[in-house]
């Protein structure tokens, strides 16, 4: 499977915004903290990003969305999911971007 064929299937996991903000905190977390750890030469580091990363988003997909993240069955693809959506939300296009995925049209 493509990205872009992907890209909508990530999106519909991640359709409300609680999940979305814990995905993009989660990124912002993660990506500190292993690009601190790398900065910093300390690869202790490295795993406390990952579960900064990974704990929020995966909690959210527990208790909110109520199902699986993506990231077990498209691991490079979710993981480039979570850079695109983080991107979109910061931007302010992330709902543009999911009514797409859900074949809503303006």
């Amino acid at each position: 499977m493509s990205f872009e064929e992907f890209w909508p299937r990530y999106l519909r996991a991640h359709s409300d915004q609680r999940t979305r903000a814990f995905h993009v905190a989660g990124t912002i977390a993660g990506t500190a903290l292993v690009l601190g750890a790398v900065a910093l030469r300390k690869p202790w580091l490295i795993p406390v990003g990952l579960v900064a990363g990974y704990g929020p988003a995966w909690f959210s997909h527990a208790f909110i969305e109520h199902n699986k993240p993506e990231t077990f069955r498209a691991p490079f693809a979710s993981l480039r999911g979570d850079y695109l959506m983080a991107w979109h939300v910061l931007r302010g296009s992330i709902d543009d971007e999911v009514a797409r995925a859900q074949g809503v049209t303006a």
